[in-house]
């Protein structure tokens, strides 16, 4: 069977059994890509950038001829890293096969996709399917993807929005939610931030703006299919250094909001056995970046407590600065008739998620 180019949706539900090469360069691989995608770049940035500049002020045979001299030479490595990555993919859900026509073929199947899906693709798929491979390429490439991402945060969800103040435990709750079967989108996950200026703390490096949006849509498609709704934190429109999409964060907001009503004094205590231990520099960066709003007085108290190595005063005033400000954000909420349920809990647990169900 020659190379078949597919739709996108093809693309994605393919995706969950077989393995997807991103044949684009380097750096826009790290740019962004889709989740789970293998970079199998064609090109090296500057290769890519000497090819376009031809194609744009020459002609497109001239391009072609120093693609084909810089890709000759890399054939053998582009089919052997394949058959690695084969080798080690571990597609997340194997049952998804019968949901294809191609579990009964001898050839390993993978997907194949460039910008737009054009030469550089093409090209790939041609050398891994006389190799041997089954290839599917992407009709449209990483644009349409991209088109695809936009889309999904224009349609209107079920949500449930877990509030609470800072160190109410509201994550924790929406991974035992998970656990139990309940639908759950962790946008902190996500968005590998914990929100708060101090957010970043315990957590992996960021990924950008565009990765972010490309993995929170992937989410939003696992739960289009659910029927019953779906349990999302409540976040301000920024999470760390990436924005949620408006739409959705609109939509967001407009949602009925579950508020958990915990003790201060439990809070704090929750911060500091999940913060505490954390190195001084680090505690005190993320207390600089919020001493505008925080106020003088209520920094220097907050950096001579941990100086002093008294963490819990340290953070008891870091606390009280972000009752105040999710204070005033209720308040907005309750002004614009958003229905808000309080759940009173006794301490910091993910057993609250009990009460929620």
């Amino acid at each position: 069977m020659p190379v078949t180019k597919i739709t996108l949706e093809r693309f994605l539900d393919f995706s969950e059994t077989m393995p997807i090469l991103d044949v684009r360069s380097p750096g826009e691989y790290m740019r962004a890509h889709i989740p789970g995608a293998y970079s199998l770049p064609l090109f090296t940035d500057e290769e890519r950038k000497i090819v376009g500049t031809l194609y744009k002020q020459e002609s497109r045979k001239k391009a072609i001829k120093a693609g084909l001299d810089f890709f000759g030479v890399k054939m053998r490595n582009l089919v052997e890293t394949t058959e690695e990555v084969l080798s080690k993919h571990r597609a997340p859900n194997r049952n998804a096969a019968s949901n294809t026509d191609v579990s009964s073929d001898e050839k390993q199947p993978v997907l194949v996709h460039c910008w737009r899906g054009g030469m550089r693709s093409g090209a790939v798929a041609w050398l891994l399917d006389i190799y041997g491979f089954r290839v599917y390429t992407l009709d449209g490439g990483y644009k349409t993807f991209r088109r695809w991402v936009l889309e999904q945060f224009k349609k209107d969800y079920s949500f449930k929005i877990l509030s609470g103040f800072t160190g109410s435990g509201k994550t924790e709750i929406l991974q035992r939610l998970q656990k139990e079967g309940i639908p759950v989108i962790d946008l902190e996950g996500v968005a590998q931030h914990k929100g708060s200026a101090f957010g970043n703390l315990g957590m992996p490096m960021q990924s950008g703006q565009e990765m972010f949006e490309n993995k929170l849509a992937i989410n939003l498609k696992e739960i289009q299919s659910v029927r019953s709704s779906v349990w999302i934190e409540d976040e301000s429109q920024r999470i760390g250094d990436v924005n949620l999409p408006t739409e959705l964060w609109k939509q967001m907001r407009s949602k009925t909001v579950t508020f958990l009503d915990v003790p201060f004094e439990e809070r704090l205590k929750y911060l500091v056995q999940q913060y505490g231990s954390f190195e001084k520099e680090k505690i005190e960066g993320g207390i600089l970046r919020i001493k505008k709003r925080l106020g003088g007085l209520e920094t220097k108290e907050s950096l001579n407590a941990l100086s002093e190595n008294r963490i819990e005063d340290c953070f008891r005033v870091l606390l009280e600065y972000y009752d105040r400000g999710y204070k005033k954000g209720l308040a907005k909420r309750s002004a614009s008739e958003t229905k808000i349920q309080t759940v009173i809990c006794e301490t910091v647990t993910e057993n609250n998620y009990s009460k929620l169900i």
